[in-house]
């Protein structure tokens, strides 16, 4: 990469100093797959008229910003991902009226809309690509990535595809290989053609005229690549059986993603966005602090980019510091935080599964809505779902079919929305959806949940209410309190190990990783300094029954976070 525009050096536990925060950074956001939160019409998949039909619970949640998978017309080789006309609504989702009405719904509820494009690359079906595969002379060749073969014959360079094999596929009619940094039913755009960057700010406005007040960009990372080709430097062979992660994790990438260029093209799409005030988060999927310091320095490209080291995590205290600290020390703010989504296994089964595992991820999201940044939900989270299970004759997901790896599989986290009782727990009339409902039962629904004021959804509401009280104390403040300390978060305590901590302006927050009671000798808190407990009961507060400890300490349960508010 260039050092033409290298970021800039940015302290720990940076702000911007005197920048009014945007509407997004007081914002909670919600991811809906789709396909998979609620069907309207029956066909077992998920749709525009199921989601504005939900939205209720959205609000009723208190969620700021939704986040719409795509829903384009598509081949659906990766289940939406694979873009044949960037423009349009796919019908199994609907109709653009649809799309429209449920865009309506969303803002007369209060809530924003962000939808995901995917610029890295199309569908091998997009009239594009169509005209591009034709002939070595068609319009649209230069709009992708073609390359003459090795020497031998074989691909141009080592690259690899984020979904395991070859990174190049071969075009038997010219002789060419083109780039896929996923499915060969994906190739990628050639982002160094003027043409392309053009098209996609006709992209952009089509949607902005059209109510949406933001983009989820996907693979942020990947749009330009070396311009030499050059190979990445292999730090291991690579051998069969490998999941796709160890295979992409055998190669530096320094040629085929993270080039400098690509920050040329979001400046431009800042500019456009900034006339509707939209909001631009991208899928920057580095598990790198500084990495991720490279999308939002200097602040004139996407406003936030993903940090998804969360989805990767083993439970320690160590590793929650880490996690939590290392992305605010690189880049002070602009962060989206996230612990689940549609690629990953979900937050609760990672950290154990049951009650526990549960327990723990609310603990993760109450540190994380205290944190300065853009907090996400991916749907069920709310309801402390792990995966559902999927059998393995049922399996769709494309990734496993390439790779031969089971955990490469992404169905479970995608099982469909528990709604309620009856057929396919109310996310469908249809008996048979088109993933089964995971093994999931009447306890783990929304409808079971909100008649029940202890369960992990109340939990969830009351969490982002103490979000929002927080942001309107700290608007009051100053407006820019991103400031977070952590060494000495409660001045004259000493924390004991397993618990973190950490202090932004008048609020404190605590997590104790451990499976153990813990008291934290010291620190006494009166029933008003309590703003949220992760483990209490509605209304419960510092002194309730489940609290541990004498008068002179106060009682962290086990896997409990807490928000004080200690001016």
């Amino acid at each position: 990469m260039s050092d033409s525009i290298a970021p800039a050096a940015v302290p720990a536990s940076a702000s911007v100093a005197g920048t009014p925060p945007s509407w997004w950074d007081r914002s909670v956001g919600y991811e809906a797959y789709i396909r998979s939160f609620a069907d309207g019409d029956g066909d077992g998949v998920g749709d525009f008229i199921g989601l504005r039909d939900r939205l209720d619970h959205l609000a009723w949640l208190g969620v700021d910003l939704l986040w719409v998978t795509p829903f384009y017309p598509s081949p659906m080789v990766d289940f939406g991902y694979d873009i044949a006309d960037y423009t349009g609504v796919d019908p199994l989702f609907g109709t653009i009226e649809d799309c429209t009405a449920m865009i309506d719904r969303a803002h007369e509820l209060g809530i924003r809309v962000i939808i995901d494009i995917v610029p890295n690359h199309t569908s091998h079906q997009h009239p594009w690509f169509q005209n591009a595969v034709a002939s070595v002379d068609a319009d649209k060749r230069d709009w992708y990535v073609w390359r003459d073969p090795a020497p031998d014959g074989g691909p141009p360079n080592n690259w690899i595809s984020h979904f395991g094999g070859s990174a190049w596929t071969l075009d038997e009619a010219s002789g060419q290989y083109y780039c896929h940094l996923f499915l060969p039913e994906q190739p990628d755009l050639n982002w160094s053609n003027p043409g392309v960057i053009e098209a996609w700010k006709d992209v952009l406005r089509f949607w902005l005229e059209r109510g949406v007040d933001g983009f989820r960009i996907d693979v942020t990372q990947g749009f330009v690549k070396d311009a030499d080709f050059r190979d990445n430097t292999e730090l291991r062979p690579l051998e069969p059986g490998m999941s796709r992660f160890e295979q992409w994790d055998s190669f530096v990438h320094e040629r085929d993603i993270l080039q400098d260029e690509t920050l040329e093209i979001f400046r431009g799409w800042h500019e456009l966005v900034a006339e509707y005030d939209a909001f631009l988060i991208g899928e920057t999927y580095v598990l790198d602090a500084m990495a991720l310091r490279h999308f939002l320095e200097p602040r004139d490209g996407i406003h936030t980019g993903f940090w998804f080291e969360p989805m990767h995590m083993e439970w320690s205290t160590e590793a929650i510091l880490d996690i939590l600290r290392a992305p605010l020390d690189a880049v002070g703010s602009g962060i989206g935080w996230v612990m689940s989504s549609h690629d990953d296994p979900r937050a609760p089964g990672r950290f154990g599964g049951g009650r526990e595992g549960a327990e723990r991820a609310l603990a993760l999201m109450t540190m994380m809505m205290a944190l300065p940044g853009t907090p996400f939900l991916y749907q069920g989270d709310e309801l402390g779902l792990a995966d559902g299970y999927v059998p393995p004759e049922r399996f769709v997901d494309p990734v496993s079919f390439r790779t031969g790896v089971d955990s490469d599989n992404r169905d479970g986290c995608r099982t469909p929305m528990p709604w309620g009782s009856g057929t396919s727990l109310g996310f469908s009339t249809s008996e048979d959806p088109w993933l089964p409902m995971g093994g999931r039962d009447v306890a783990d629904t929304v409808e079971f949940q909100r008649n029940d004021p202890t369960s992990h959804l109340h939990r969830m509401r009351a969490l982002l209410a103490a979000r929002r009280s927080m942001n309107a104390a700290l608007d009051a403040q100053d407006g820019t309190s991103d400031t977070v300390e952590w060494d000495a978060p409660l001045a004259g305590v000493t924390l004991p190990a397993g618990v973190v901590g950490l202090r932004r302006g008048p609020f404190v927050a605590l997590l104790n990783s451990t499976d153990g009671a813990l008291n934290i000798e010291g620190l006494t808190v009166e029933l008003d300094d309590v703003h949220f407990r992760s483990l209490a009961e509605p209304g419960i507060g510092s002194k309730g029954a489940d609290d541990v400890g004498p008068a002179e300490s106060f009682g962290l349960q086990a896997r409990e976070a807490v928000l004080l508010h200690r001016p």
